[in-house]
């Protein structure tokens, strides 16, 4: 492990000295008339071309003040928390800690139901058909969160593993399954793993005092503006903490593999369930797309995949009220964008910007957002 470690840390390195940004004035200037267009108060890019980073830029205000933003403002990533701690189970599944199809029950030292979190499960066996590799690919059949059921109870409607539905709930039980079964505090071993080897000094999966001084406030749809959301616990389905600068070192180890074996990188973004539903949201709608299976539409491990004009690709978005994110990768030549914005609709730059970025990717919006409302290039 020792001589693995030290790869990993020459690797990290090796990401950093990417990280000498280029000048890309045209982007930039891109971003900013993308931005007035469409009235997003903030925007963080950073930009990944041969698995380094090669540009960051922020533009506009982190704050109702109007405090700039910048690239070390700490940002709410939203659901893209989803895709670190994907990232982070490979590590655990390259170590043979975790296996992606063995049912979680054989992790956990008691079953499932008898833990208070997770007692509404008793009397349906299904949750015994439960493994790592349906959580993370949306369908152990839960609702998104369980509070949205009438009686904000856990439940599981479809049988697992047969379909995508989008469920912050499976994630955050792979969490609870790591947690219990292998002893392990999730959000400390993914700072050990990931954020701290990267170099990665302003992200965290729980709040830290020390981000106080430059975050990112959040402006509804509307226009109103709400604090930065101080998450104390580390939810694996969206408690992540971080910036532009470091999501774009992250970005660029998942492009290139960093801490993974080939093996393990290309299971990460295989995919694995064809993904038949319209659209993501509402997550439980058995409305269907045939279009989906021309592009491959599929549920990797917390990404979903698609064939597009450059080839195989994977993307995940993170959203609330006062959250709009996206991070769209291909992996020819192990590109990606990221974009942070502290607007609930800064959707309405995204289509726009990663075609600037990287060229027609043939990224589905249509399916990523139910009521997409894209600026327009002139």
């Amino acid at each position: 492990m020792r001589g693995k470690s030290l790869a990993w840390a020459a690797a990290a390195l090796c990401l950093a000295a990417g990280a000498a940004h280029a000048e890309n004035p045209k982007l930039d200037a891109e971003i900013a008339r993308l931005m007035a267009l469409g009235k997003v108060p903030g925007v963080a890019v950073a930009v990944i071309e041969n698995g380094k980073v090669a540009h960051v830029t922020t533009q506009g205000v982190r704050n109702e003040k109007g405090d700039p933003l910048n690239p070390q403002t700490v940002m709410y990533a939203a659901s893209i928390t989803k895709a670190v701690f994907a990232y982070y189970v490979m590590m655990l599944v390259d170590e043979g800690k975790l296996d992606l199809d063995t049912p979680i029950a054989t992790y956990l030292p008691k079953p499932l139901p008898d833990y208070k979190a997770y007692a509404d499960l008793a009397g349906d066996e299904r949750w015994k058909k439960i493994t790592p590799r349906i959580l993370l690919s949306h369908s152990a059949g839960f609702p998104n969160f369980r509070w949205l059921n009438p009686d904000e109870k856990l439940d599981i409607k479809f049988e697992p593993g047969s379909r995508y539905a989008y469920a912050g709930e499976g994630i955050n039980l792979m969490q609870f399954v790591i947690e219990q079964g292998l002893g392990v505090k999730v959000g400390e071993d993914m700072d050990r793993r990931l954020f701290k080897p990267l170099g990665m000094s302003r992200s965290g999966m729980v709040w830290r005092d020390d981000f106080a001084p430059d975050i990112a406030d959040g402006r509804e749809e509307g226009g109103k503006w709400q604090p930065h959301d101080d998450r104390s616990s580390v939810k694996a389905a969206g408690s992540l903490d971080t910036t532009i600068d470091d999501m774009g070192k992250l970005a660029a180890a998942m492009a290139g593999g960093w801490g993974l074996s080939p093996k393990a990188r290309a299971e990460f973004t295989r995919g694995s369930l064809p993904i038949v539903s319209r659209s993501e949201f509402p997550t439980l709608s058995e409305e269907t797309n045939p279009d989906n299976a021309r592009i491959e539409l599929a549920a990797g491990v917390g990404v979903v995949t698609f064939e597009g004009p450059q080839g195989r690709a994977f993307f995940k978005g993170g959203h609330n009220d006062i959250t709009d994110n996206m991070m769209v990768c291909v992996e020819k030549r192990r590109r990606c964008v990221v974009i942070l914005t502290n607007s609930g609709d800064g959707q309405r730059v995204f289509p726009s910007v990663v075609k600037a970025a990287l060229g027609e990717t043939g990224m589905p919006w249509a399916w990523e957002y139910s009521r997409l409302m894209p600026v327009e290039a002139p």
